[in-house]
């Protein structure tokens, strides 16, 4: 394992994100304080419990994993693109580290600016609505494998991208409707029979509410699913990332 280029490339991509304070960590960290005034400040005391918990309370983890997914998705989608956009992907390549090395240094830094972005938001969070956490090992375990899984899938789309705008296509036009789609703001179990049959095909479900039962203890699916599919996903595109450097697909064209 070379430790020597994974530090050097991890701390590069680390780097960057304080030199983009404001985009990468201050303004996801407002435009989340915006729904928590608006949703937990100002709606909340108006709506019933949900799960037991107050409805600010409810929506905390819903909304750290919406900026959780679509940061882990854009910062290693641009970590890795931009190199291929200049060519010094190249030198990367012909460089003595193996894939999984720089698979590790790239979804490791994507990984660890979205865990840092989502505790901000935690303590963050704090400041409106007051919430516990029942399981902080689980929290932390679900806020890890969720931010490197998506952190992989965002590796990936910055491979195959032909262009920066393909980067946001994505997380804006997928993961963001999913993620409102699959449980953020409302349990799943309020849904006629029908619609939550059809809400439990969006894997973001699982994730939102394996990240929820960490804080509650309660969940509208089993958290065992939730942790499969998670494990599954990250299995999954750790085997296309494989399948990329091996075959050079979108690499050495």
């Amino acid at each position: 394992m070379n430790l020597h280029a994974i530090k050097a490339i991890y701390f590069f991509e680390m780097h960057r994100t304080w030199r983009t304070l404001w985009q990468s960590i201050v303004s996801p960290v407002i435009s989340t304080s915006l729904y928590f005034v608006v949703f937990g400040a100002a709606i909340g005391p108006r709506m019933t419990q949900m799960g037991g918990v107050s409805y600010g309370a409810f929506i905390v983890p819903g909304l750290i994993m919406l900026q959780v997914l679509t940061q882990s998705i854009s910062n290693a989608a641009f970590g890795i693109y931009f190199p291929k956009f200049t060519g010094t992907i190249y030198e990367l390549l012909s460089a003595p580290v193996s894939f999984l090395e720089t698979v590790v240094a790239y979804v490791g830094a994507a990984a660890s600016k979205s865990i840092i972005l989502g505790l901000i938001i935690l303590v963050t969070a704090r400041l409106f609505v007051p919430f516990s956490i029942v399981h902080p090992i689980w929290m932390l375990g679900f806020l890890l494998l969720t931010a490197a899984t998506f952190s992989l899938m965002g590796f990936i789309i910055g491979l195959v991208a032909e262009g920066f705008e393909s980067l946001q296509i994505v997380p804006m036009l997928i993961v963001t409707p999913l993620t409102f789609l699959g449980g953020s703001f409302y349990s799943i179990s309020m849904l006629p029979p029908f619609w939550r049959a059809v809400t439990l095909f969006n894997p973001v479900v699982y994730l939102i509410n394996g990240f929820r039962w960490a804080f509650y203890g309660a969940s509208d699916v089993n958290v065992g699913v939730s942790l499969a599919v998670i494990l599954g996903f990250f299995v999954v595109c750790l085997a296309i990332v494989g399948w990329i450097f091996k075959t050079g697909y979108k690499l050495k064209s």
